[in-house]
């Protein structure tokens, strides 16, 4: 049968429409069980150029080929890829003296499958191992020449089927640009897949094993499509790349919303004032802290918790200037001005003059000291603090206070509980030692990492040492057990 060139153009634009059956899908409508469609990639288009030769009757001579090529990816472990190949083949044997030279052009369609997807080491691939197994059409012309037994002198072009298979390895060297290397195998199937050197045994028996054409080749390829709305093609990107994105932002997303811009122990998404200077004491909502209410910040403030008096004024130390009842402060205004600060929180004393609801002392405002982590030791910057706190219980000798630890988050908890147990015990010795406070003035209570102040696991805020006046029901805590072996570091 001679060459249908209509049939050869019918085959060749089936082959170059198979990529369309691996076009992407849209992405997922909402309820759908899948949460990430499959990216959108781009194509690939190449060209490839190498030798070409046979394995059959006769010993074959290296020739040129070349063509070119589609692809796209299904998936990334999945591809199609057709191909378009021409080349030149021919052979010689001495004995008996035959020669022959044939001309070849095919189609092929492939699919690919890379060996190499499921490394999750890099989000894209720098290499590509790959297979491919196809079938398709081609068609061949061969002269020949044989002295002894002339039988044919020219196999006309027909059309035949055959299968390949091959391997290669391409190298990115870009996100539009990689190369490879190749080798394809066909064999021939039909009544002429035996005549590609056009040769069979004596009276038309033909050899045991069909012609195999052999193709080794360089392929340039291109990646077309718009790099803006479409990824590299899915066999050079990590199958993980999109969840390794997501995680990536709700990292970033996390990381903002801790953020804590002024250093100060409170996270921004609640600190009301953000810009505090460093070091500088703050309650639980990043204010910074004026216990007194005399204008004058606690961090510069001389006297912290004495307030002024109506009529009395202070200077920029937080010192009164012009003390009512002369210089110095004496013992009884120093109970005064307790009073006087109770009272304003809506908290009597139950002595004259008292706005509160009576029955002794329930509440007072007294700074936190806070601990570095893993630590009940006492910060030589916080020995002012103590000595302000040792002064107002000096002021007012008929409170006693509780003084109760905590821990951050982190930690087994029965490390945690004797931790918290630990800095309280460290704040009162100091006040007893350094202070001469009584100890009976002073109630010890540990919570562990119970009543964090802000929700974040190793937050500075939340390693601290609270004080509250104690009430009638209050009452000291047994320690806790201490930490032993492995939970307990």
């Amino acid at each position: 049968m001679t060459l249908n060139f209509a049939g050869m153009a019918f085959l060749m634009a089936v082959l170059f429409s198979t990529p369309a059956f691996a076009q992407d899908k849209p992405a997922v409508a909402s309820g759908s069980s899948s949460n990430t469609p499959k990216p959108k990639s781009m194509w690939e288009v190449g060209l490839h150029a190498g030798t070409m030769f046979a394995g059959g009757d006769i010993k074959s001579k290296f020739g040129v080929a070349g063509g070119l090529h589609v692809r796209k990816a299904i998936d990334h472990l999945f591809s199609i890829r057709v191909d378009m190949l021409g080349g030149m083949l021919s052979g010689e044997s001495f004995d008996p003296n035959r020669n022959y030279e044939a001309t070849w052009l095919s189609g092929t369609a492939f699919g690919v499958i890379s060996l190499n997807s499921f490394r999750f080491d890099r989000t894209v691939r720098k290499v590509n191992y790959y297979a491919l197994v196809g079938g398709g059409g081609n068609s061949f012309e061969t002269a020949f020449e044989q002295e002894d037994q002339p039988r044919f002198d020219t196999i006309d072009w027909e059309l035949a089927p055959h299968i390949a298979v091959g391997g290669g390895i391409s190298f990115r060297l870009g996100k539009r640009f990689n190369v490879g290397i190749e080798h394809q195998a066909m064999a021939l199937f039909g009544r002429r897949s035996d005549l590609l050197d056009g040769f069979e045994k004596e009276g038309g028996i033909r050899t045991p094993f069909r012609d195999l054409v052999n193709y080794t080749n360089l392929r340039l390829n291109f990646n077309i499509g718009n790099a803006s709305s479409s990824s590299e093609p899915l066999y050079w990107v990590n199958p993980l790349d999109n969840v390794f994105k997501d995680v990536d932002a709700i990292k970033k997303r996390q990381d903002e919303l801790l953020a804590d811009s002024d250093a100060d122990g409170v996270i921004d998404a609640v600190d009301e004032d953000p810009n505090t200077p460093p070091d500088v004491p703050v309650d639980t909502k990043g204010r910074v802290l004026d216990s007194d209410k005399d204008g004058i910040a606690d961090y510069k403030d001389k006297e912290p918790y004495y307030p002024p008096r109506a009529g009395e004024t202070v200077n920029s130390d937080g010192v009164v200037t012009n003390p009512i009842s002369g210089p110095g402060v004496t013992e009884a205004r120093v109970k005064e001005l307790i009073d006087e600060a109770l009272d304003r929180r809506g908290v009597g004393t139950g002595g004259p003059g008292s706005t509160g609801g009576g029955g002794g002392v329930t509440e007072m405002f007294l700074p936190m000291i806070h601990f570095g982590s893993e630590s009940n030791q006492v910060k030589y910057s916080d020995y002012g603090t103590l000595a302000g706190v040792a002064r107002v219980l000096k002021g007012n000798p008929n409170i006693r206070l509780v003084v109760s630890g905590h821990t951050d988050q982190t930690g087994p908890e029965a490390l945690n509980d004797w931790l918290s147990y630990q800095r309280a015990n460290s704040i009162i010795e100091h006040l007893v030692t350094n202070h001469g406070i009584g100890r009976g003035r002073l109630v010890l209570q540990w919570e562990g990492k119970k009543n964090a102040l802000v929700p974040v696991t190793s937050s500075y805020m939340n390693r601290r040492v609270e004080f509250r006046v104690a009430t009638q029901g209050d009452v000291e805590m047994d320690p806790p057990a201490k930490p032993t072996g492995k939970d307990g570091y």
